[in-house]
């Protein structure tokens, strides 16, 4: 089985600005090229869930209600795309709260598999940030970072843990990923 986790914010729709959250469906901007590449993914047989640290709940600056209505749109605009996520997870707690769920601890990963005993080193995560390469390589699975989100070329030189592959957004890794399969 092929298998991908994608973060959301700065890889599916644009990053609100460090320190800022999309806390509104008008600010739910979807990128360039996402939706097309979520699309080819799913046609070559990838399963993607997304994962993504949603601290604005426990803030209080925007409900559990709230983001789940936006996340139905976000699907309801990737479906009619012709892509398909399969799961989306939250964590909705900040560093504070210790918890388990918030990247770039795995839990979120882990359930995202319900069991399933794939070949992690198989398995491909895109995300934006030092948080998504790190839980990655806490996973044991293998890390494409894009520039479209929070990091950009010039703070590669900066991270503690490197990533697997870098490239400019979702679309090229995708792309990159399906010259690999094939």
């Amino acid at each position: 089985m092929l298998f991908a986790f994608l973060d959301r914010d700065g890889v599916i729709n644009r990053f609100p600005g460090k320190g800022k959250y999309v806390t509104k469906p008008s600010q739910l901007k979807i990128l360039p090229g996402a939706l097309e590449a979520i699309t080819e993914l799913t046609r070559a047989g990838y399963e993607l869930a997304v994962v993504s640290n949603q601290g604005c709940v426990s803030r209080g600056l925007l409900t559990k209600k709230s983001l789940e209505r936006m996340t139905r749109q976000m699907l309801q605009k990737i479906r009619l795309a012709g892509g398909r996520i399969r799961r989306v997870y939250y964590c909705v707690h900040q560093t504070k709260d210790r918890c388990d769920c918030k990247k770039p601890k795995t839990l979120l990963l882990k359930k995202a598999l319900r069991g399933r005993r794939l070949d992690r080193s198989k398995i491909y995560f895109i995300g934006d940030s030092e948080e998504d390469v790190q839980a990655a390589k806490n996973f044991g699975c293998r890390s494409v970072l894009v520039l479209s989100g929070r990091l950009k070329k010039k703070d590669l030189t900066g991270l503690a843990v490197k990533p697997d592959a870098v490239k400019k957004d979702l679309r090229e890794a995708a792309r990159w990923l399906l010259r690999k399969r094939s």
